[in-house]
């Protein structure tokens, strides 16, 4: 799009060009070459870029232009002419909180995450451990595209994680050109696939941003025209993700029905889904390191049991929620040290990007209040107390009937 702008803006005229003005066009047309094959790489899979690649190659050839010679600078174009009011309150339609009107009810925020051997948390806070491998999409709707790829951590294992993340932002409005954000194991940009690291040359371009928290390890894309903070992360050698977005963006899209695999909105399919609590039981007190069903994969550089694993993440998670229970997993599942690291920072973003500070922690909803069933140690004194009594209130009212 960038380019097809660029062209148009430098054969933009009163007239079509003719013979006089073949030396002009064939100049712009190299531009126009030059400019979409260093654009080759992220719209490889794009149509409108094929498309246009092969219109190039036509107009060359009608005009006679030789892929060799010079090539033009883009005009600048002049502002667009109208009211100056309604450019003067352009920002406002690229600040997302700022269109709400300051007496209504602020945006309802959700918020999503992937990391680990893979873990995510959906937008309605249902927490899942998926055995997800090549490329998934997270969120699709009417304003971004975020994509995954997990490759396996050991060869031959079942085990997998993130390796690669793609991101589009689509053009919107005169706030932001459409943006791409790559990234990959041992490469972590802190710019967009052009090299830019805003949203363009609209006039709302700073609505779309990317800053380096930590070089080559965090990095955070605000996207404030349609509310949204992304946060990714490499941790050891694999990606996290994290997002904050308004329930009203999350919901955006054309088709509904067409959203089933959309991950942080739907979840993961029911067969990529790993039984947790099933998986604890079959590895708690065995004393040996557990592997999914599947090939055994090569020793891993350290191997952990059920209690040694729980050692380590109570060194970074003293709450044994879903997040902690998680970094148990992937410890028994990896043997990767760095998989602790991941769990901890999912939980600093979910901290920092989750509205409802109540429901930072998640833990299982059901549990089996067998004799000697830990979950039943691990249960608040109250809650416990309250249990027993509703069973004493049900026996009884089964006596009086």
């Amino acid at each position: 799009m960038k380019c097809n702008s660029e062209f148009l803006a430098a054969t933009s005229g009163p007239h079509h060009p003719g013979a006089e003005e073949a030396p002009e066009f064939c100049t712009a047309l190299r531009a126009y070459a030059h400019c979409t094959h260093h654009t080759a790489r992220t719209c490889r899979g794009d149509l409108f870029y094929h498309s246009a690649v092969h219109g190039i190659d036509d107009l060359m050839a009608q005009h006679n232009c030789s892929k060799d010679g010079p090539t033009s600078q883009p005009r600048l174009r002049p502002p667009p002419h109208g009211d100056s009011q309604e450019r003067s309150d352009s920002p406002e339609i690229c600040h997302y909180e700022r269109s709400f009107h300051k007496h209504a009810p602020p945006p309802n925020y959700t918020h999503c995450g992937l990391f680990g051997d893979p873990h995510l948390r959906t937008f309605s806070d249902s927490f899942q451990t998926c055995k997800i491998q090549g490329a998934w999409p997270l969120i699709d709707n009417n304003y971004l595209n975020v994509q995954v790829t997990n490759t396996p951590v050991l060869p031959g294992s079942m085990a997998t994680a993130t390796s690669k993340l793609t991101i589009i932002f689509k053009s919107f409005q005169e706030c932001v050109e459409q943006k791409v954000y790559q990234a990959e194991m041992d490469e972590l940009p802190a710019a967009f696939a052009d090299g830019s690291k805003n949203g363009g040359d609209k006039h709302g371009a700073s609505s779309l941003k990317i800053t380096e928290k930590v070089s080559g390890q965090h990095i955070e894309i605000q996207a404030k025209y349609i509310g949204t903070t992304i946060v990714v992360r490499q941790v050891g050698r694999y990606l996290t993700f994290a997002v904050r977005m308004p329930e009203e963006v999350v919901k955006a899209v054309e088709d509904g029905d067409n959203q089933g695999l959309y991950l942080c909105l739907r979840g993961c399919p029911l067969n990529q889904q790993i039984d947790f609590q099933a998986f604890r039981s079959s590895t708690q007190g065995t004393g040996n390191r557990s592997h999914r069903k599947g090939p055994s994969p090569p020793s891993p550089p350290e191997a952990f049991t059920y209690e040694t694993a729980m050692a380590k993440c109570r060194e970074k998670l003293p709450v044994e929620d879903l997040y902690f229970q998680s970094c148990v997993f992937d410890l028994l599942t990896t043997g990767d040290v760095n998989f602790t690291l991941a769990a901890y920072y999912a939980f600093e973003d979910v901290k920092m990007l989750h509205s409802n500070k109540d429901k930072l922690h998640l833990y299982e909803r059901t549990r089996d209040f067998l004799p000697g069933n830990r979950a039943a140690a691990e249960l608040p004194g109250a809650l416990l107390l309250l249990l027993v009594l509703l069973s004493c209130l049900s026996q009884c009212a089964a006596l009086f009937l």
